[in-house]
């Protein structure tokens, strides 16, 4: 028994066990244990675990497209319109190509694609919208309105006009998709940075003789990064969506790259042949189901964190 016990003991108290490596109660330890390799809840939901269960799948994918496709996904195999079959899983386009070879060259299109204009999207709307929380005035009222004049048209049409007047390529497809989609971070920076901008730390910080701009990007953005990144999680499946019908349009990738939208958009005028457009348009669907149940699952996991925070911080 050690030192501990035995005084309490002898005190008349209940004695509290104790770690052999010091005083730390075995309760706080067994807890801090807990902590720090329990998974939130919020991604041991099913939904959540299928989720990251079909990314990591399309990860895998796209890192080992080279090896995954069994023919060259532009070579013309002179057998057109095959249905799927044991020599063409997919079955042939009406060139000749295999679908199963171009659905899995297009992920490495599609998908990293979409990851960059949500990163391009997010980095300039929210620069633009912490600038016009934070020092308000004449930057807030240029910034809001031409915010405001960017939502005032539907996103997608807009997009479709801008990559129209660029040219069709699946870069002014991002760019199109980008000039649209970086207004939505602008509103969000906006409100917390506004809700930020007067607390205790930045007046301290300020009052030590940091510059604004110091004061914006070490004090503030550390605390609303969180927000941003579940906004991109979320934002993953609208973004892929939203690039394939440019693509389907005929306004984003252009033949021969293999992309899912302009697969399904070949698929459309030959329904006869269903799994032209069944395939690339199933690889959407899985991608973008999967990014929603994901992203549902850190938004929930970052607002109960966020609670219980509050409430410890009370």
């Amino acid at each position: 028994m050690s030192e501990n016990t035995i005084t309490a003991t002898a005190r008349g108290k209940q004695p509290v066990a104790t770690s052999p490596k010091g005083d730390v109660p075995d309760k706080v330890v067994r807890k801090m244990t807990k902590r720090r390799f329990s998974v939130p809840a919020a991604l041991r939901t099913p939904l959540a675990i299928i989720g990251l269960i079909v990314l990591a799948l399309w990860v895998l994918v796209i890192i080992f497209a080279p090896l995954l496709e069994p023919h060259d996904p532009l070579d013309q195999l002179g057998t057109r319109l095959s249905a799927p079959s044991g020599d063409y899983w997919f079955g042939t386009d009406t060139l000749g190509r295999d679908i199963f070879s171009r659905v899995i060259a297009a992920s490495r299109v599609s998908i990293p694609s979409s990851i960059v204009l949500v990163i391009f999207s997010s980095v300039i709307g929210s620069l633009i919208g912490a600038m016009a929380g934070y020092f308000g005035g004449w930057i807030d009222e240029a910034f809001m309105r031409v915010t405001d004049l960017v939502f005032a048209f539907p996103s997608t049409i807009l997009a479709m006009v801008i990559s129209a007047a660029l040219g069709p390529s699946i870069q002014n497809a991002i760019i199109a998709v980008v000039l649209v989609s970086w207004p939505t971070y602008a509103r969000l920076v906006r409100s917390l940075v506004l809700g930020l901008r007067n607390s205790e730390f930045v007046i301290v910080g300020r009052l030590l003789g940091r510059s604004s701009f110091a004061s914006l990007f070490k004090d503030i953005l550390p605390n609303i990064l969180p927000h941003i990144f579940v906004l991109m999680f979320v934002d993953l499946g609208d973004c892929l969506l939203t690039l394939s019908g440019l693509s389907f349009l005929g306004l984003g990738a252009t033949p021969p790259m293999p992309e899912w939208g302009q697969m399904v958009s070949e698929g459309v005028t030959r329904m006869t042949s269903w799994w032209l457009a069944f395939f690339p348009g199933l690889a959407i669907f899985t991608v973008v189901i999967a990014e929603n149940f994901v992203g549902d699952a850190v938004r929930d996991w970052f607002d109960r964190s966020y609670i219980s925070g509050n409430q410890e911080g009370r």
